[in-house]
């Protein structure tokens, strides 16, 4: 859409009685400014990555069953019917995004999540039980 058309919508807004605003030029700087403020570019480019590393049945699955407890990925291979490759594939988004964290023992890579606030977050939108 155009500058254009996004500022005529506005005066066509603002002239109409449903706009509490008197000055087109004035409210567009409130609504920017408001954007700024609850809705910072920056921040909503993170928030939207931390999402994509959870826009995966298989990822949400792996986040489930860690919050449960510990477990290294030849568990989690078994539990998900995943290969090794694609386990570790989607274990290394999460733990690029911080979600989870790893453990090596001699060979042996175990994985937990990385911070329970991620717990708490994820049963406030009601993703965990």
């Amino acid at each position: 859409m155009s500058r254009f058309k996004v500022d005529e919508r506005l005066e066509r807004l603002v002239s109409s009685p449903i706009c509490p605003a008197e000055d087109a030029s004035k409210y567009a700087k409130e609504l920017k400014g408001l954007a700024d403020k609850v809705a910072e570019k920056s921040l909503a480019k993170r928030e939207s990555r931390f999402f994509k590393a959870l826009a995966d049945e298989n990822r949400i699955r792996m986040i489930k069953l860690l919050t449960m407890r510990e477990m290294c990925v030849c568990e989690l291979m078994v539990a998900l019917d995943l290969t090794q490759p694609t386990t570790s594939h989607h274990l290394n988004i999460l733990e690029r995004k911080g979600l989870i964290k790893k453990r090596k023992e001699g060979k042996w890579s175990y994985y937990s999540i990385a911070d329970s606030k991620l717990i708490e977050g994820l049963r406030d939108l009601g993703l965990l039980k």
